[in-house]
């Protein structure tokens, strides 16, 4: 009886690829993760800015920094004012979603300074 090599080894690369199949999704993940979080530092400074400047014109910040914010990032969004004088300072908090159940990554934090409109100058002396 001839020994058959082939016949033993078949289905292993099947098993080896169905073993290696967690690590890629694993990988997915943390990627994913990754863009969710740098996307949601991205649209807190958006926020941030848009508060700021709403801010400085006496405006509604809080409303405005909020609509800055993607539509489903909106709800975890956050901002708050300080700063007084000639200078308005907004800060803006995201949160930052997760992909897996269970795993709270925090917030992103992201401010930014704007000068005060104090409204027309008049030119004249």
């Amino acid at each position: 009886m001839p020994y058959d090599r082939r016949a033993r080894d078949r289905g292993q690369v099947a098993l080896e690829y169905l073993g290696f199949i967690p690590i890629l999704v694993l990988v997915a993940l943390a990627a994913v993760q990754l863009g969710l979080i740098a996307y949601a530092a991205q649209q807190a400074g958006t926020a941030a800015r848009a508060g700021a400047r709403s801010a400085s014109l006496d405006g509604p910040y809080t409303a405005d920094c909020q609509a800055a914010v993607s539509g489903w990032l909106a709800g975890g969004t956050s901002c708050t004012s300080a700063g007084g004088g000639d200078e308005v300072e907004v800060t803006a908090t995201v949160d930052i979603p997760s992909v897996v159940p269970g795993f709270d990554f925090g917030d992103a934090h992201k401010s930014a300074t704007m000068p005060r409109d104090h409204g027309p100058r008049s030119t004249e002396p």
